[in-house]
């Protein structure tokens, strides 16, 4: 693209994005009316403005594409009762005596397996709900673990947002899920202490809490899947996704040759797992709740390329290159401060992450930092700010716990810290060791 835009055009567009996010705009015309006014006060001229939306736009189509495919793999997961199945598993063979440990696990393994955190949140909410009343936890206890384990999960999940860190720096998804256990075994570590010195601070859970979560419908059907059954898709999406790096680590004959993109093994393990629970009759049904599950996510990647397409076409980049030089700070950690920034913004993971690899990705990687460090370190420190009231899943994990809005802020310091150890984590794994 022969079109330059000035830094400050493409400056303006980002924090109109932004703004018109928080004012609760679409977050997509949000983001593509940011990447159009950016452009033309840039110097961009009307069609060299389309040239930058269309542009942008594409450069994330390999992305949909595989956010697309885990639709299949997510719609089986949710619609079929398998990730309840598995919460319930985990929460009964721990039993009640390590309840803070056992509701984290369990949410970061359902959320881990592919389940959006929201819905993880509301799958293992009643559970958690009906332990709390049984052994007067309080609710804010309650859901630090289950917001703690779930970003935990969510780091080293084939959820989009895992999706478009590995793409936006050109790695292979399970690359990134490996190199992002360790933070997130810390970030379990984190929550279950800080979930444990929460457990009589504020509000115990009641049967009334229990009984409202019903009511509201966030109570899953009893007719659950086996335990064996549930877990046969997201232990072969994981087995078949290792596979790679695996082979093409240790050069172990067929498997250096095997090198099959999550495109085809997410829909293919979810598949799999459906007939393994003897509901392949359902096939169009879960399918099209993933497909419906992925549409927004879908829609908010096109924005963000978009506007990551203006930012790329912009002097911005050299810009915030040449200032982290002159003041001397290291380069490193432009990575994990534009998750952290983008997140808090976008109050969302998935677009957090979209938005700090599109728009500053280049800029990361001109600094010398390596391509899997970035990614683990814009992933991580899009799960620090994430879960700030502009965004649902704030809300929704409010109306999951049946706590008032004073009582679901009070989470917020807790579940930063979380997000803040895991974020630290991977910065020392790619600066220290």
């Amino acid at each position: 693209m022969t079109v330059s835009v000035s830094w400050i055009g493409a400056l303006i567009g980002l924090a109109l994005a932004i703004i018109l996010i928080l004012k609760k705009l679409n977050p997509v015309y949000s983001l593509l009316l940011g990447t159009i006014v950016g452009a033309l006060i840039g110097g961009a001229n009307l069609s060299q403005t389309v040239e930058i939306v269309v542009t942008g736009s594409q450069s994330v189509m390999g992305t949909v594409v595989r956010v697309l495919a885990a639709g299949v793999f997510a719609g089986v997961m949710m619609e079929s009762g398998a990730a309840n199945a598995i919460a319930r598993g985990i929460v009964d063979k721990f039993g009640e005596s390590l309840a803070i440990l056992s509701l984290a696990l369990a949410t970061m393994i359902i959320t881990a397996v592919g389940v959006f955190i929201p819905v993880a949140v509301l799958i293992v909410a009643p559970i958690a709900l009906e332990v709390g009343s049984r052994m007067k936890i309080s609710k804010l206890a309650l859901l630090v673990a289950l917001s703690g384990g779930g970003k935990a999960g969510n780091i080293i999940s084939p959820n989009p947002n895992t999706i478009a860190a590995a793409h936006g720096f050109h790695l292979e998804l399970s690359q990134l899920m490996v190199a992002d256990f360790i933070p997130a075994v810390f970030g379990l570590i984190a929550t279950v202490l800080i979930a444990t010195l929460l457990r009589h601070r504020g509000t115990v859970a009641t049967m009334a809490d229990v009984q409202a979560n019903q009511a509201q419908g966030t109570a899953q059907t009893p007719a659950l899947p086996s335990l064996g059954t549930a877990i046969v898709a997201p232990v072969l999406a994981v087995i078949l996704l290792l596979l790679n790096p695996v082979g093409n680590v240790l050069h172990i004959g067929l498997l250096e040759k095997f090198n099959v993109d999550a495109m085809y093994i997410l829909p293919l393990a979810g598949l799999i797992g459906m007939l393994a629970m003897r509901q392949g009759k359902q096939v169009l049904a879960y399918t099209k709740a993933g497909m419906a599950r992925m549409t927004d996510v879908v829609l908010i990647l096109i924005g963000a390329g978009a506007i990551g397409g203006l930012i790329t076409t912009s002097t911005l980049p050299a810009m915030i290159v040449h200032l982290i030089k002159i003041s001397g700070i290291s380069g490193t950690f432009l990575a994990p401060i534009a998750g952290i920034l983008m997140a808090a913004a976008t109050a969302s993971t998935s677009t957090g992450v979209i938005l700090a690899t599109g728009s500053f990705g280049k800029a990361i990687l001109a600094f010398g930092t390596a391509p899997l460090a970035a990614a683990v370190m814009v992933h991580t420190g899009a799960t620090v700010i994430d879960h700030l009231p502009q965004g649902n899943y704030f809300h929704v994990t409010a109306n999951a716990m049946n706590m008032s809005l004073k009582e679901r802020m009070q989470s917020v310091p807790y579940e930063t810290a979380v997000g803040l150890t895991m974020t630290i984590v991977g910065v020392i794994m790619f600066t220290v060791f």
